[in-house]
């Protein structure tokens, strides 16, 4: 089923008629849900939601679009991507999917072509899926080695500027915590974060250092006012716990920024006892955890000749249940460290459901990749439908979750501001001349 509009007499005027929501995206409309989705009628005007209703309470004056059941939900947020690596497969890619040969393959391909127009043109190549997928909020981690900080960092912000109408954007700074004893680059990393509006993040490993480490990141924070965003216990090696130790860092600085921790895949690794404690200590911090599912799948358990024996991916539901604010999103896009990806919510959202489990119910599942993803980042103006928003929505012809988690939904319409956008994704042959054909 293709969704077309014509252009009514008020083109600035319709009803999204008989539409079916996840209850968990819609603000302030409450009727009876099966499994997690309602039906209603969704006006608009002059792109704006003006009203969400019962199905046959909309103005008749109004022009309608009948869905005939097909869902609508909002546009989505990546919370967790990279965008300076992506699409660099073709270049330099990963010779055995290991996480060694990722960090090996990345540096050797970051030395010889990050240069501003290489990363410039893949990053714009990244939003354009992203956009065209239905995305409006992004965060990218950025590798953050001198000099490369600078040139990412740049790069960024102008992309931030010229896609600011289309998708918000956020940038973290990525580096191994240990190059914070270098004094001189880690002032320079900062100053350069804080002029251009990032975060301040890192990889945490396990080392004698590291309570030390994460209070000069922590402390460094707090003076110039960012929010951190980490890379942690991505390893299925049970003895890892930095993500223990950064809750108690959190705590013993008294940081009152907000906390962000990617993977922490080792704490599926580690007994009840051990797990649970942590548990309850990242919700004590007040941190944030976001799962990677198909990046964490694709790496964790990788052994030449051998079968995975888990699935790579942390207690999501041990710290949703905790109360710790808990989402998915895309990694990494064709780059050493995940071979495949679009930057695709919908993609990210069907596998997180089957990888971990989050069905049977699904009432909250959506969630994972509209409202939880937008408050963790600080817009909870996003990622939801209600009255006042901009009608930035989806509209999938699938009418149930089996319909919807059974096909890549490659039929659906976006629209922005109540329009329908182009949804052509750019050709891969337009990167030939930055990574070869």
């Amino acid at each position: 089923m293709t969704y077309s509009f014509i252009s009514p007499p008020n083109a600035g005027r319709f009803v999204l008629s008989n539409a079916t929501l996840p209850a968990v995206a819609v603000v302030g409309f409450h009727p009876p849900a099966a499994e997690g989705l309602v039906k209603a009628d969704i006006v608009i005007s002059d792109g704006i939601i003006s009203a969400v209703l019962p199905p046959g309470e909309a103005p008749v004056e109004f022009a309608k679009l009948d869905l005939k059941d097909g869902m609508v939900w909002p546009c989505f947020t990546d919370m967790h991507t990279h965008l300076d690596k992506g699409h660099i497969w073709p270049r330099n890619a990963n010779p055995d999917g290991s996480f060694i040969g990722a960090l090996e393959a990345v540096r050797v391909d970051r030395e010889a072509y990050w240069s501003a127009a290489d990363v410039k043109k893949r990053m714009e190549f990244s939003l354009r899926s992203a956009y065209a997928h239905g995305t409006s909020l992004i965060r990218t981690h950025l590798d953050s080695l001198a000099p490369q900080h600078r040139v990412s960092f740049e790069v960024f912000a102008e992309m931030r500027e010229i896609w600011k109408d289309k998708i918000a954007l956020q940038a973290v700074a990525l580096f191994p915590m240990e190059y914070m004893a270098d004094a001189d680059y880690f002032a320079d990393l900062v100053a350069v974060v804080r002029d251009k509006g990032g975060l301040i993040g890192g990889v945490t490993r396990m080392n004698p250092d590291l309570d030390g480490q994460l209070d000069v990141l922590f402390r460094a924070a707090a003076d110039n006012g960012l929010d951190v965003d980490l890379h942690v216990d991505e390893t299925d090696d049970a003895s890892a716990e930095t993500l223990k130790a950064i809750a108690e860092a959190v705590l013993r600085n008294g940081f009152e920024g907000k906390v962000t921790v990617g993977h922490c895949c080792s704490l599926a690794r580690q007994d009840e006892e051990t797990a649970k404690r942590t548990v309850e200590l990242v919700a004590q911090a007040g941190l944030s955890v976001v799962s990677l599912p198909m990046c964490n799948m694709y790496l964790q358990d990788r052994y030449a000749g051998r079968t995975p024996r888990w699935r790579g991916i942390t207690l999501f539901k041990e710290l949703a249940a905790a109360g710790v604010p808990t989402a998915v999103a895309s990694d990494n896009t064709r780059d050493p460290f995940y071979a495949y990806g679009d930057l695709d919510p919908v993609e990210v959202f069907r596998e997180a459901v089957r990888i971990l489990h989050l069905d049977h119910p699904l009432d909250m599942a959506a969630r994972v990749v509209t409202t939880s993803p937008a408050d963790i980042l600080g817009r909870p103006d996003l990622g939801r439908i209600a009255v006042g928003a901009a009608a930035d929505l989806v509209l999938f012809s699938a009418r149930r979750w089996s319909e919807f988690l059974s096909r890549p939904q490659s039929d659906r319409v976006v629209l922005r501001r109540g329009k329908v956008i182009d949804r052509s994704l750019p050709d891969y042959r337009e990167l030939d001349s930055v990574v070869g054909a």
